[in-house]
């Protein structure tokens, strides 16, 4: 019973523990926000086409076929294979950078902006409520007795 309560104990401790950098992914659905649905996706059929009235011989249309889906599957897990790390490298590079450029730069500048856009908001208003607020108050109260009559001549 011991036993198992330290088994318990260090089950949890490992689901704790556990890095946020090694989540688990699905290798089934690989595109599962699906960014790249219209994008990629090209089969033989949205590529080479024969329009009716010219059709090359059945066996070369189906060696076509095969030939195109087999080249472009072994091709893509070649290249994703020998460059695949590489780019995924790069591109976690690129986008760190990116992250540390928006915390550090980014947000701190546009924050500085915000503070003194309020210090020469407060001034502008004060000036605006010093000078231009009497002015408006006195041309209200000189025409303040003007009476408007609309009369409709026939």
């Amino acid at each position: 019973m011991a036993d198992q309560y330290q088994y318990n104990t260090n089950t949890n401790e490992e689901k704790i523990v556990k890095d946020s950098h090694t989540k688990e992914i699905d290798l089934i659905n690989r595109d599962p926000k699906q960014i790249n649905e219209d994008v990629v996706k090209v089969d033989f059929e949205d590529v080479i086409a024969e329009p009716d009235g010219t059709h090359s011989l059945d066996g070369v249309w189906k060696l076509s076929y095969t030939t195109f889906t087999v080249s472009k599957y072994w091709c893509y897990r070649i290249l994703s294979a020998v460059f695949g790390i590489p780019v995924a490298l790069l591109w976690g590079f690129l986008f760190a950078c990116i992250s540390f450029c928006h915390i550090w730069a980014v947000v701190p500048c546009i924050k500085s902006c915000l503070i003194e856009s309020q210090c020469i908001s407060r001034i502008y208003s004060l000036c605006i409520q010093t000078f231009c607020d009497p002015f408006f108050e006195a041309l209200g109260k000189i025409f303040s007795s003007v009476r408007v009559a609309l009369r409709k001549e026939v």
